[in-house]
């Protein structure tokens, strides 16, 4: 039998020829896997991309809105333009021009599709229901026999048919933020001063709940006065304002620490103690927490501008901007900012 002669280079070429075969079935691998991974994308992943990024998706009981009623303790189920009519009327002066109507349609319509679609983590406080008619909880409702009682039988026909041709000449459009539904905050009106941040009422940073200039907020009842017991302020805000030296400025017994990027209070002293402004207005329920305080005996007197916590639309300034030529598109498009208003979506 012939002996072979191993060298050093007789083992070389085998091996080289054999990582050539390697890379090729790891190469044959990753293609195999990519491709795996392709087909798991196209019929998983880039669905969800699309949900994402397209329309709001309403399936079919999506289309109507399960409303509980305090005033009877139970709910009651509705179609969703029903229950957009029904917001307006209780939300908005039918009077207000149609295109502010209809920004007031679309921001309601929007803050309840955006609970339906939350499911109870939202909706914990009435089960089995989507919203409440309660302004206090989000935005109030009322029914057609209520716009009939409010406006009496004259002016229901012509204040009904207004606010539903406001709702049906915006059907499922809703206002969304890099694809999702936004939280459309609003209010009566700010008092002409400018909406406020999110960040600066709620400390909540929300990009599209930014202050927004209001020059035409025309409600001629935005500065207010109120008297308040001095007992009743004490015993609300935790102080003893009897002991508070009188000073000579505006603000009474108040003193503003920090504010607003849009000039309210935000910060204030009374005495030794700090409170928020929003504290001090919800404990009191003032109108706004735009406001002066100011000692006349047993009195507090306390003069507010504006209604409502500001932030979002403002609805007097909607009126103003619709009556300057606004439709309604750009009228939430100044108030929310970075907004689209996109078609919802599903089977009805």
């Amino acid at each position: 039998m012939e002996s072979r002669k191993f060298t050093a280079r007789s083992f070389r070429r085998p091996t080289v020829e054999g990582r050539r075969a390697a890379g090729e079935v790891v190469r044959v691998r990753r293609l195999f896997l990519g491709v795996i991974c392709l087909v798991v994308f196209l019929n998983l992943g880039l669905p969800c991309l699309v949900n994402l990024l397209s329309p709001v998706q309403v399936q079919a009981r999506d289309a109507r809105v399960r409303l509980y009623l305090h005033g009877t303790g139970q709910v009651m189920e509705l179609p969703l333009e029903d229950y957009v009519v029904g917001v307006v009327a209780a939300e908005m002066p039918a009077a207000f021009p149609l295109e502010a109507l209809k920004a007031q349609a679309v921001a309601a319509r929007t803050f309840v599709v955006r609970r339906m679609m939350g499911g109870p983590v939202i909706n914990s406080e009435h089960p089995g229901a989507d919203v409440c008619d309660d302004h206090r909880h989000g935005q109030a409702w009322i029914s057609r026999e209520e716009m009939h009682r409010r406006w009496g039988p004259l002016r229901f026909y012509e204040y009904y048919y207004k606010i539903r041709r406001a709702v049906d000449e915006t059907k499922g459009l809703v206002i969304t933020f890099q694809g999702q539904l936004i939280e459309p905050a609003y209010h009566a009106s700010c008092g002409g001063r400018g909406t406020e941040s999110a960040a600066a009422v709620w400390q909540q940073d929300l990009p599209y709940l930014k202050g927004a200039p209001c020059p035409y907020d025309t409600d001629t009842r935005a500065v207010q006065s109120v008297s308040l017991p001095l007992e009743q302020v004490d015993r609300a805000l935790g102080v003893r304002l009897e002991a508070v030296p009188v000073t000579g400025g505006s603000g009474g017994p108040l003193q503003v620490l920090e504010r607003t990027p849009a000039g309210r209070p935000k910060l204030i002293r009374i005495g030794d103690k700090k409170l928020s402004a929003v504290e001090v207005r919800e404990r009191l329920g003032l109108r706004s927490t735009d406001f002066t305080m100011a000692l006349t005996g047993g009195q507090v007197e306390i003069t507010t501008r504006g209604y409502g916590h500001a932030v979002g639309l403002c609805q007097y300034g909607a009126k103003g901007l619709a009556e300057h030529g606004y439709n309604f598109e750009r009228i939430l498009q100044h108030y929310y900012t970075g907004v689209e208003l996109v078609q919802m979506t599903g089977r009805r």
